[in-house]
C-alpha cells in the first residue's frame, strides 16, 4: 500500500515542489527504505501515540530538521486507502482553500456511496456545494442514521486527510502539548497522551472547510476491506471447499491452510500469527491486540529480510535473505553467540576485520563480543542460530563501515 500511495503522489505532481514525510515507527523504518528507497523523508516515533502526537513530531521534525518555511501547507493522509490519480489531485484543491485564505484547517469529505457505520461522517453546512463550512461531525453512526445525515444534510465521509499551514500545526502543538520543538517533542514523545487529531484539534476548530470528492475510495484499514479487494479466493498455499461461502484465505506462510464448510470468513497466516475472523468483525482487530507486546517474527530490512522460524528460552532460529550488493551494518552483540548457514548465493563476511569468502554450506560461528557483518556479491540466503540467555533485538553495538569491504568478488 506504501508504495502505492508513495507512486501516486509522485505521478500526480503534487510534491513536484515539495516534500514527502513518512511518519512511522521505527520498526517499520528498515521495511520503508527497503521499499522507497532513501530519498523520502521519515520522521521516527519513537512509541505509539495516536495521530495528534504523530502530526506534531512530523511537522516539527519538517520545521526544525528539514526547514521548511512555516507558511507553507502541509497535507496529511494516511496510506491505507485504495484510491486512483485523481484522489491526489484533489489534493491541490485543498492546498487551493488555504492559500486563498478562506480557512485554518481544511479537510477531504468522501461522497458517500451508501449509508456506513464504518465512517464518521463531515456535516457541511450547504450540502450542494464542492467547497462547504463544516457544521458538525458524526462518530460512527449506524445504518439507519447514516442514511439520514446523507440523504438530508449531504454529509461526507471522514477519510482522515488534513491540510493547513505548517505554522497551524505548530501552534496547536505549543498549545497543547506545551512546546513545538521537535527535539523536546521527540525526548518527552512516550509521556504524550494518545490522541487523535480529529479529536484533538479537528472537533475543536471553528474555522474549517471541507472539500467534497466524488471519486473511487476505498478504506483498506481491516482485513474485510482488503479482501474485497481481491480477484481470487485464495493467495498463497490454500483450499477452500465447495461448501464453503464468500471465504478468503491469505497465507504467507509454507504450510497449507485448508477451509471446510464455513462462511463469511477470513483466514490470514503470517510469521506474525494467525487470524480467524468473522468478515464484519475484522474491524474490532486493533481492539484485542492493543496494548500487546508486538512479537516481531518477519521484518524487511534496507538490506533484505528476515524470518524466524524456531524459538527457544536460549535461542533463536531465522532465515535471514540479503538482496545482491546489499550488506548488514558492521556489529556486534554482548549477550549472545551467532552462527551463520550459507544455504544459497555467494557473499563476504567481515569478521573482527577479517574477510572471508562464503557459498552455499559454509558455516560460520562468531562470540558475543566479536564485530561482525555480511555482503551479499548475489542474492545471499541464511541460517542464523542466535545463542544466549538474553535474546534482544536491542541487544547490538554498531561500528563505522569501511567501505574497502564493498568491492565486488568474482
Amino acid at each position: 500500500m506504501i508504495q502505492r500511495v508513495y507512486r501516486q503522489i509522485r505521478d500526480s505532481g503534487i510534491a513536484d515542489d515539495g516534500k514527502v514525510v513518512i511518519t512511522t515507527s521505527k520498526s517499520q523504518i528498515s521495511a520503508i527504505r527497503n521499499q522507497l528507497g532513501n530519498d523520502v523523508e521519515v520522521c521516527e516515533e519513537p512509541c505509539r501515540r495516536d495521530t495528534f502526537p504523530a502530526i506534531a513530531l512530523a511537522t516539527s521534525f519538517m520545521h526544525d530538521i528539514l526547514g521548511i518555511d512555516s507558511r507553507e501547507v502541509v497535507i496529511v493522509c494516511p496510506v491505507d486507502a485504495y484510491v486512483e490519480d485523481d484522489y491526489f489531485k484533489a489534493f491541490l484543491g485543498l492546498s487551493k482553500i488555504l492559500k486563498d485564505g478562506k480557512t485554518s484547517l481544511a479537510l477531504l469529505g468522501i461522497n458517500p456511496t451508501h449509508p456506513s457505520s464504518k465512517y464518521g461522517y463531515i456535516i457541511p453546512k450547504n450540502k450542494g456545494m464542492a467547497v462547504s463550512e463544516v457544521k458538525l461531525f458524526k462518530e460512527k453512526p449506524n445504518e439507519d442514521t447514516a442514511e439520514k445525515y446523507i440523504n438530508e444534510q449531504g454529509a461526507l465521509w471522514n477519510c482522515g486527510v488534513f491540510a493547513f499551514r505548517l505554522s497551524y500545526a505548530l501552534e496547536k502543538s505549543e498549545q497543547l502539548l506545551g512546546t513545538k520543538v521537535y527535539w523536546d517533542l521527540l525526548d518527552g514523545f512516550n509521556r504524550l497522551e494518545s490522541k487523535s487529531f480529529d479529536y484533538a484539534v479537528v472537533e475543536h476548530e471553528t474555522d474549517i472547510s471541507v472539500l467534497r470528492f466524488k471519486g473511487i475510495w476505498d478504506d483498506m484499514g481491516t482485513w474485510n476491506a482488503i479482501a474485497e479487494t481481491l480477484d481470487t479466493p485464495v493467495l498463497g498455499n490454500g483450499k477452500i471447499d465447495s461448501h464453503c461461502n464468500d471465504v478468503n484465505i491469505i497465507n504467507e506462510l509454507d504450510i497449507p491452510i485448508v477451509a471446510l464448510g464455513i462462511s463469511n470468513t477470513i483466514i490470514c497466516a503470517s510469521p506474525g500469527g494467525v487470524l480467524v475472523t468473522q468478515k464484519d468483525s475484522s474491524e474490532y482487530l486493533k481492539d484485542v491486540l492493543d496494548g500487546e507486546a508486538e512479537d516481531i517474527r518477519f521484518a524487511d530490512k534496507s538490506w533484505g529480510s528476515f524470518k524466524v522460524i524456531d524459538a527457544d528460552d536460549d535461542s533463536l532460529t531465522m532465515k535471514i535473505s540479503i538482496a545482491a550488493h546489499d550488506h548488514m551494518h558492521y556489529h556486534s552483540h554482548d549477550n549472545r553467540d551467532e552462527v551463520w548457514v550459507v544455504t544459497s548465493g555467494t557473499g563476504k563476511i567481515i569478521v573482527n576485520n577479517d574477510e572471508q569468502i562464503i557459498r552455499p554450506g559454509d558455516v560460520v560461528s562468531m562470540q558475543a563480543g566479536v564485530r561482525h557483518t555480511v555482503i551479499a556479491v548475489s542474492d545471499l540466503k541464511m541460517i542464523e542460530i542466535q545463542l544466549g540467555q538474553d535474546i534482544s533485538n536491542a541487544d547490538k553495538r554498531r561500528y563505522d563501515w569501511d567501505d574497502r569491504w564493498s568491492i565486488s568478488i568474482k
